[in-house]
């Protein structure tokens, strides 16, 4: 009997294992399964979520599609503008935030336009007036003051004699049978980005570059792959204007440093030939500053133009005395930075320039001087755009 039921026992025991390991089999295949379809779902969401934003690319692509391409362009444009501007500003490091140019002087309003029978009634009028005025004893005091007045400013302010020197440019008669020549000058340039902008005008234009300065480091370097350009030299302005520039000229300084200056100018640019005055409304006044001038611009090989800043200038018998042609501005176009205002300076150059067969029409970067040059082309038609060494006289 004890045989028996061992052997039944073992029997009954022999099929629970059968089935734990069953079981076990059943819980492992589930568990793989699961996770392949956990698996199975994170990468199908992946896969939609790319999808998705595939989808978003094209949808996108498809809109810009759909838009007219003048407006795509623009916005190509645009972009290029805004691209354009943020890298000036990164490498115009030395451009000024608030642009200082030349002083303000009703000088700039005029056009300088000589004509010698005005001169000649001007010359006459002061003899007249002096003539007239009676000796009396109460009156002989006033008479003394009266002609210290002329004696002090005989140095300063040779008004007279200008207008009395006859130069290569008061001789020159225009045959109109070429076109009138006009210069179109623009000052005070000293960074790339305003030198591109000059060049994107469209025709020639004279650049006038400012020497050196830890304000604008590079101007010179600037300025060497310019086919024609000047200098634009510092000179003492008036009291009233702060803007001054270093190593701007002085009516005190000796000629060992207006020479030592010019020197300078010489090594910066080896090229240059002309050099025209920024402000200097006091400066160029003074006859015995100007003559040192002269004397060591004739030495290194520079001719000077006159910006004519004040009405006093006295370049013009000192150009005769040094052997210089007489170059002078006839219209600084933007003092005021108003459109109209601009182009209606330009229409004066115009119109002298056609009927003297020559004409010099001066302003400054501001971008809407540069903008009313760009789109003032027009009436420039009939007229030689030139560089300044192209003027008939010279």
């Amino acid at each position: 009997m004890s045989k028996k039921k061992t052997t039944t026992t073992r029997r009954k025991k022999s099929p629970s294992k059968k089935q734990s390991i069953s079981k076990v089999k059943l819980i492992n295949i589930f568990l793989l399964i699961f996770l392949f379809a956990f698996i199975a779902s994170i990468l199908s969401y992946y896969i939609m979520k790319n999808e998705n934003s595939n989808k978003s690319v094209t949808t996108t692509n498809d809109i810009l599609k759909k838009e007219t391409s003048p407006k795509v362009q623009k916005l190509n444009e645009d972009i290029k503008n805004y691209q354009s501007n943020k890298l000036d500003k990164f490498f115009d490091i030395n451009e000024p935030k608030e642009e200082k140019f030349e002083e303000v002087t009703e000088e700039f309003n005029k056009t300088y336009d000589e004509k010698p029978e005005e001169v000649k009634e001007e010359i006459k009028k002061p003899l007249k007036e002096e003539n007239k005025k009676p000796l009396t004893p109460k009156k002989t005091e006033e008479n003394k003051k009266e002609i210290k007045k002329p004696l002090e400013s005989k140095t300063k302010k040779p008004i007279i004699d200008n207008k009395k020197v006859i130069t290569k440019r008061d001789t020159f008669k225009y045959n109109k049978t070429s076109k009138p020549k006009i210069v179109i000058m623009i000052d005070d340039v000293s960074t790339k980005r305003q030198k591109r902008n000059i060049l994107n005008i469209g025709y020639k234009i004279n650049m006038a570059f400012l020497p050196p300065t830890k304000g604008h480091p590079n101007s010179a370097k600037i300025a060497k792959d310019v086919p024609f350009h000047l200098i634009h030299f510092p000179m003492q302005a008036s009291a009233k204007f702060k803007g001054a520039e270093i190593g701007t000229l002085n009516i005190t300084d000796s000629y060992e440093k207006i020479e030592k200056r010019v020197k300078q100018l010489r090594a910066w640019f080896p090229k240059t030939k002309y050099t025209n005055n920024h402000t200097g409304s006091v400066f160029t006044q003074n006859y015995e500053a100007m003559d040192k001038l002269f004397r060591a611009l004739k030495k290194y090989n520079f001719i000077f133009v006159d910006s004519r800043t004040t009405a006093k200038s006295v370049a013009k018998p000192l150009a005769k005395k040094y052997g210089m042609p007489y170059i002078v501005r006839n219209t600084f176009m933007d003092n005021k930075k108003d459109y109209n205002y601009i182009q209606n300076q330009l229409k004066k150059a115009i119109k002298i320039a056609k009927r003297k067969g020559y004409a010099i029409a001066i302003g400054h970067p501001y971008p809407i001087t540069l903008k009313v040059l760009r789109e003032s082309k027009p009436l420039l038609k009939g007229l030689d755009i030139v560089y300044l060494d192209k003027l008939p006289y010279l």
